[in-house]
């Protein structure tokens, strides 16, 4: 990456109302870039300078690895569109997380992987989002990305920004020659689920007319809510996993469910946390974290911050939107690979 231009003059981004802001460092900002341009709800982006001691360095100082800064990109956000939570999924599935100072091809603290987070809730959920992360078993070494405060956002020089439109045949070269779309295929594969794994779809609107009952329908495309107490799972105590009603996907498991008292199936994390999606929800004059799930975009309900250890986490949920599958069936119903979740050690 070792280019010689002029920095773009180019002053604070700042958030009009309405917009959200997010930072991510995750090596070379050239890949990063991409995966957030294509996002639904993604406004702008920008890469840049962030983490360090000096004021607005240039390329060249940050490669020297003397500034204390980290190559990142800067994302504008609509979080009525997109949820942070499916900002940190791009990028957990943009990086390699056990990498100290390095980033496939490229070493140094500026490529040094990071969440820089604006508020608590940004905080609050890439921790939780790490933690999961952790605990998939997807890695064998630790994760070693930082969470970290964020700071004074320094855009990089004009020839760095989009630079996989300005010159994509540099830009793939690189890509590909770093490594690091090798290793992101082999372990997510390509629809941002591990590879081989089997790929969710939300079926066409009059089909799930049919397929659904009236509540589930309500809840899941309409973003209603079940009475509490009243409803399937909220006293379930098998062990086994809950997919979406819809697609079928995997989203929680009984060994995450806890007895909340509110009446509704309540869980302290994520199955699969790639598969759930956190969003805002200003309804009912409350600002309330919706929880959907990612490829069926089925309402599941919401997230609280008043749940027990070792998260802190209440997914308080509907039963209609989901399809639980006892830890017996697992394999009858394809979906094997979770049944050593419940084998006794």
């Amino acid at each position: 990456m070792a280019i010689i231009g002029n920095k773009e003059k180019e002053g604070a981004q700042t958030p009009s109302a309405g917009l959200e802001r997010a930072t991510f460092a995750g090596g070379c900002f050239w890949c990063m870039q991409p995966p957030y341009d294509k996002l639904k709800g993604v406004v702008s982006t920008r890469v840049g300078y962030t983490g360090g001691h000096t004021k607005a360095p240039t390329y060249e100082e940050v490669s020297s690895g003397t500034t204390g800064h980290a190559e990142a990109v800067e994302i504008l956000y609509d979080p009525a569109l997109t949820g942070y939570g499916e900002l940190l999924d791009i990028f957990w599935q943009s990086i390699d997380p056990t990498t100290l100072n390095r980033q496939f091809a490229d070493s140094g603290t500026q490529y040094r992987t990071a969440v820089f987070y604006y508020n608590e809730e940004q905080r609050r959920l890439a921790l939780t989002s790490k933690e999961a992360l952790e605990k998939s078993g997807k890695f064998s070494k630790p994760i070693v990305t930082e969470i970290v405060p964020a700071s004074e956002f320094y855009p990089a020089e004009d020839y760095h920004q989009k630079y996989y439109v300005k010159n994509s045949t540099s830009y793939n070269l690189y890509k590909t020659g770093s490594g690091r779309e090798a290793f992101i295929k082999k372990l997510w594969g390509d629809s941002g689920k591990p590879a081989g794994t089997k790929k969710y779809t939300k079926p066409p609107k009059e089909e799930l007319k049919k397929k659904l009952t009236p509540l589930q329908y309500n809840v899941t495309q309409e973003g209603g809510t079940e009475r509490a107490f009243d409803n399937e799972y909220w006293d379930n105590h098998r062990e086994g996993i809950y997919v979406d009603i819809a697609s079928g996907e995997p989203l929680f498991s009984s060994n995450d469910k806890f007895d909340s008292g509110t009446g509704w199936p309540s869980f302290t994390r994520p199955l699969e946390p790639g598969n759930v999606v956190e969003r805002e929800d200003r309804g009912f004059l409350m600002r309330r974290t919706e929880v959907k799930s990612r490829h069926g975009d089925s309402h599941l309900g919401h997230v609280f911050d008043d749940g027990p250890k070792p998260t802190g986490l209440r997914y308080c949920l509907n039963s209609a939107a989901f399809r639980f599958i006892p830890k017996e069936d697992l394999d009858k119903e394809g979906y094997g690979e979770y049944r050593k979740l419940f084998e006794k050690k």
